[in-house]
């Protein structure tokens, strides 16, 4: 570690101590009254389950309704606001899902979510390979969001930046309790969810359906989606036994793509012409389904899950179609009991977790030009047909095998040393099934192994207030559409694209001030060797290929506040990332000392919530510094920031129950890019966020 991030280690770490100790010296009065507050437990850290005030790591739990009513329920990035350290922005983009980091892993991303792992209800949705789609995720029923920044990979395996947990709130304690909502905007947005959820003794059903049409705020954005999600369970004794299920049919989203500088500024609404002229778009068809049980036996808490799932796309690309199957499957089990070792208590956990993917990619020229062009040539041998030849046919199989271990003893009442271990194997496979004469069978396989160690000490300075560090490591194994795409062409496996490893240093204090105060304050240092990078060949079509940086650093520091005052509620969130390439040279170019791209150096969120007996106010803004979009960094995304409004009204609130909602996105109209496409050739890094939006809805619903 450079002696200049052990400089900021140690000043951060004074802070927080000196912090500390003026905590500790007015807590002694305020514990009594803080014993009246509900712990807020967690279940995403592995450990015991436990308040986030007992666990040796950065964790978050929020939940959205609260902090922001009256939310749409759209896509990921309004669910996730207002966690420091995480990046959740909206793309614009129908066909792709919003760009998702945790301390800047992820920010790479061409589709999907890398580097984090996502989980709903326990289930996990990101795939054996690192890759997680998030368009079939209903984010209707969550209620509650865990987050645990960092350290994710000696708990979870194959993640640099940590794990995202979404839970379905409680069901309704009477036997029916059901909402009809409508909604519309601009653009021609229409969203129409049914939900219901309900008990009846030991049973309990929830479930929700909904269907959005839009034009989309940019050219060429137009879709169409239905998503079900659907959950039951059985409560018997201490035992637990669930199934759900999530669905999504989507025909059509379309890509209106990325835009340089000068386009967006010209006309944020455009849609990049080749996107336009090769009918950029993505069509997609997915269900998966999960059952879990947990419960006791003789003191060893058990839980298990098994989950399958199987999705279809059809995805043309402006540098041809790409059209998948996807069969997975996968189980985890973990058990966790309580012993007293040499006077100490000790709360261990072990488990495993095995998944398998299995994909049928097939790739074609994309000939949407050449239809309107009377003769065929050897791409596009059929006029008028949208694929032309298969450039690629192959089957991509991927598993992964990973045991860990996790121990938490108990040193007195306010000490609690954590210590966990995590082996992890991921085995790639690829057989060619496009050979012959001219064209080699690419066929092969690579499997990729790591062991990953963590340990932590937390200190209870007092009932309600705890300071904590961590030491992590991490592995993250490029996915496998990262390793199929070679800059060659050539299909099969690229064997130069190595996973990138990570080690962590972490500290932090969080707790509860009062009655009303909540805080949560982090620093890190982290070392990655071999990168991942994303890049565009120059004069290409815009497809993605990745290589390996020899080493970089990330620093950073992250607060989160939630105040609460009467009967309104404020809550912010701050992340400061100072990262840097520390070892890179490419082209005879030297990039040492060169910011990562993808990640601005400051982000805050703050959002102001009101309520009372019939109705909500919130407003809420992001701000964010200018962001470095090329590893040279030669090119920036200019700072901005951004206000949003919403208003409800429940003039009805017995049965039937009937709330109005009404808000304004963007309030000052402001052009920006919250998203950025990293090392994009053409200068088309930027993906522009709407303007000035106006959107209102209506529910209705009732129950017994």
């Amino acid at each position: 570690m450079k002696p200049r991030s052990i400089r900021l280690l140690h000043a951060v770490s004074f802070v927080v101590a000196t912090a500390s100790v003026s905590l500790a010296r007015v807590a002694t009065a305020q514990d009594s009254a803080a014993t009246s507050i509900a712990p807020v437990v967690v279940t995403v850290a592995r450990g015991s389950a436990g308040s986030v005030l007992d666990a040796p790591f950065a964790l978050t739990v929020i939940t959205p309704d609260s902090t922001r009513p009256g939310g749409r329920h759209v896509a990921v990035d309004e669910t996730l606001a207002l966690i420091p350290g995480l990046t959740a922005n909206s793309r614009s983009n129908p066909s792709q899902d919003p760009r998702l980091s945790i301390r800047g892993f992820g920010a790479r991303s061409a589709f999907g979510v890398r580097g984090v792992r996502v989980l709903r209800d326990g289930m996990p949705l990101t795939l054996p390979d690192g890759q997680t789609p998030l368009d079939y995720m209903s984010l209707e029923s969550v209620g509650r969001v865990e987050v645990m920044r960092g350290a994710a990979s000696a708990l979870y395996g194959n993640a640099s930046g940590g794990v995202i947990e979404m839970k379905s709130f409680a069901p309704a304690s009477g036997r029916f309790s059901g909402d009809i909502r409508q909604w519309f905007g601009n653009d021609g947005f229409k969203r129409t969810v049914a939900a219901a959820s309900g008990t009846a003794g030991r049973l309990y059903y929830q479930g929700d359906a909904a269907r959005t049409r839009t034009l989309g705020a940019r050219d060429h954005s137009r879709q169409r989606a239905t998503s079900v999600f659907a959950r039951g369970g059985l409560v018997a004794g201490r035992g637990e036994y669930s199934i759900s299920v999530l669905g999504l049919d989507m025909p059509e989203a379309q890509n209106p793509g990325a835009l340089t500088l000068a386009q967006m500024r010209a006309d944020a609404s455009a849609a990049d012409s080749p996107s336009v002229a090769k009918r950029a778009r993505k069509a997609v068809k997915q269900v998966q389904a999960g059952i879990s049980a947990n419960g006791e036996i003789d003191r060893v808490a058990l839980s298990g899950s098994v989950f399958a799932g199987a999705r279809s796309l059809d995805n043309p690309l402006t540098f041809g179609i790409v059209e998948v199957g996807r069969h997975s499957h996968g189980a985890s089990t973990r058990a966790s009991s309580n012993a007293r070792l040499l006077g100490v208590i000790n709360h261990f956990s072990a488990g495993a977790d095995l998944q398998w993917q299995n994909d049928l990619r097939r790739n074609y020229s994309n000939c949407n030009e050449a239809r309107a062009v009377s003769s065929a040539t050897a791409a596009c041998p059929f006029v008028g047909i949208e694929r032309g030849t298969v450039t690629l046919d192959q089957r991509e199989l991927v598993s992964s095998a990973g045991i860990y271990a996790v121990n938490e003893a108990d040193l007195g009442e306010r000490i609690r040393i954590t210590a966990g271990l995590r082996a992890d194997r991921v085995r790639f496979e690829v057989r060619d099934r496009l050979t012959g004469a001219s064209n080699p069978d690419d066929s092969g396989e690579r499997s990729l192994q790591s062991v990953t160690p963590i340990a932590g000490m937390l200190a209870r300075l007092a009932a309600t207030h705890s300071l904590y560090a961590n030491i992590s490591s991490a592995f993250e194994t490029p996915t496998a559409t990262e390793l199929g795409n070679q800059p060659d062409g050539s299909a099969g496996i690229n064997r130069e694209l190595n996973p990138q490893r990570s080690t962590t240093l972490e500290a932090g204090l969080k707790g509860i001030a009062g009655l009303r105060l909540r805080y949560d304050v982090a620093v890190y240092s982290t070392r990655v060797t071999d990168e991942l990078v994303p890049f565009e060949i120059p004069g290409g079509s815009g497809r993605r290929y990745f290589r390996n940086a020899g080493r970089t650093n990330r620093d950073g520091g992250e607060a989160g506040l939630e105040l609460r005052a009467g009967r309104a509620r404020l809550s912010s969130a701050y992340s400061y990332s100072r990262f840097r390439f520390d070892r890179y040279s490419l082209g005879g170019a030297d990039y040492a000392g060169n910011h990562i791209p993808g990640a601005p150096r400051h982000r805050f969120q703050a959002a102001v919530a009101s309520t009372w007996s019939r109705g909500f106010a919130v407003a809420d803004i992001e701000s964010a510094r200018r962001i470095f979009a090329d590893d040279a960094n030669t090119v920036v995304a200019p700072a901005y920031g951004v206000a949003n409004l919403r208003t409800g009204l429940s003039p009805l609130r017995s049965v039937p129950r009937l709330s109005l909602t009404a808000g304004v996105q963007n309030l000052f109209d402001r052009t920006y890019a919250p998203s950025i496409v990293v090392n994009a050739a053409r200068e088309k890094y930027f993906e522009p966020a709407p303007s000035r939006s106006i959107y209102a809805g209506i529910s209705v619903g009732g129950g017994w």
